[in-house]
Order: structure tokens, then sequence, then C-alpha cells
């Protein structure tokens, strides 16, 4: 059964230019607490620290907080992008992402060896795949830019392209940044329907937004995020509440 549960999990960033003894003790003694030294004598930044939750299957989770307060972050993780540094993190079921538009692209490559990759990746076959291309690139409207490099694609094409990959399967845990409103007025209209289906569709949903209306709209559930930790967790109505 789809489900996510998070036990003491922490992410750290190392900061690689603090190497100097003295540079590192100046900025270590006027740090905010998000600066620390780690194991290794690093200084790192604390992105997340000490977070604990479970999601089950028919949530539908908001993650939200000023910027910085580690909801992408938090949400890569998820994604399997980052990998924690301590506590301990289980993500069971298929998991759809629409976080990063060029995650897991090959510049190089075109749009559509790109979707066929994915599928192949998924688990398709080669014939399977070969139509899913045929679909996104029907969907994405991309017409002959699907087969020339994505590194040539503006911003606005990669998301559509993004969008189109993601939403082509049904994932049991949609995660999704709210990159995916940042789409020309013309595609987003085309997109809201299908982004609705699958949101209804999918198992569990976490999705970062600095948007009330979409919270309250989608989602059933509430984390706010500050300074890497959690600070509120429950209904959305009483989470909003606290702000």
């Amino acid at each position: 059964m789809p489900h996510i549960i998070a036990e003491s999990l922490a992410i750290d960033f190392p900061l690689y230019h603090m190497g100097a003894r003295s540079l590192k003790k100046r900025i270590l003694s006027k740090a905010p607490l998000r600066l620390r030294e780690d194991a290794s004598h690093r200084v790192v930044v604390s992105a997340l620290r000490d977070l604990s939750f479970r999601i089950g299957r028919g949530e539908r989770v908001a993650l939200i907080g000023h910027n910085g307060a580690g909801k992408t972050t938090l949400l890569r993780t998820l994604a399997g992008v980052y990998e924690p540094v301590a506590g301990r993190l289980e993500v069971a079921g298929l998991i759809g992402s629409l976080i990063d538009p060029s995650a897991g692209m090959d510049q190089e490559s075109t749009g559509r060896e790109n979707i066929v990759l994915r599928g192949l990746f998924r688990g398709l076959s080669e014939a399977e795949s070969t139509a899913m291309a045929d679909e996104v690139g029907a969907f994405s409207g991309l017409g002959e830019f699907l087969d020339v490099p994505v590194r040539t694609y503006s911003a606005g094409m990669q998301v559509r392209l993004s969008f189109a990959m993601a939403t082509v399967m049904e994932p049991e845990v949609l995660l999704m940044d709210e990159w995916f409103l940042a789409g020309d007025a013309a595609f987003m209209a085309k997109a809201r329907e299908k982004l609705t289906r699958l949101v209804t569709d999918a198992e569990i949903l976490v999705l970062a937004t600095h948007d009330m209306e979409v919270v309250r709209e989608w989602c059933t559930r509430a984390i706010r995020l500050d300074a890497g930790r959690i600070v509120a967790d429950g209904p959305v109505a009483e989470v909003l509440e606290l702000a």
C-alpha cells in the first residue's frame, strides 16, 4: 500500500569553500542555527532537521512555509534526489514527480528520445514507449521541436515537455512543486483538467506551494516548515489559521 514514513529525517548541504580554519571559525560564531560543523569538520547547511511524519493512502498534503523553509528540499528527498544524512525514510508506491522541469532529462537528446527512455525506465516495451512519445508530443504541442535536442528548448517548452511526460502515466505517489503553474496561459488552461485528474487519481499527493487557494482546493492536510523543521502539521484549516 502506498505510504511515506519519515523518522528523524535530516539533510545537510556541505559548503566546500569554507575550508580555512579562521574563516570557518568566524562564520560559525556568527551563523544562524542552520550552519554547523559536521563529523568530517565541514561547514554544512542543515537544510532539513529532525523531520518525523507519516503520510498514508488518500492523503493530500501541502508543504507550506516561507522561501528557504525546506519545502522543495523535502520534495526532492521524497523523490530520491537527495540522500538523508540521518534518520529513516520509506516511500512505497510508484512515484510521479513534477518538481524540476529539467530533472532526469538528457539535454543532448531530443524530446522524443527522452520520452522513450523514460518509458523504458518505467518498464514499458519499446513499442509502448514509442506510442507514449507520440501521445506526449501531441499534448505538449511542441511539434517539430520534439525532434531537436532539449538543450535548445526555452524554459516554457521544458515545462510543457516535463508536464506531459509526468502526466502520461498514473503515479500512486504524486510529488509536485509549484513550477507547474508557470506554463503559458493557453497551455495551462489545456492542462488544468489533466492535472486535476492526476491529483484526484493519485493515492498520495505531496504539494509544495505558496498558493493558499490551491492548498484549500486540493489538500486535506498541511505541514508548515520553518528553517528546515516542522512547526505545524494538521488539517489545512487549522494550520493556515496559525499563520
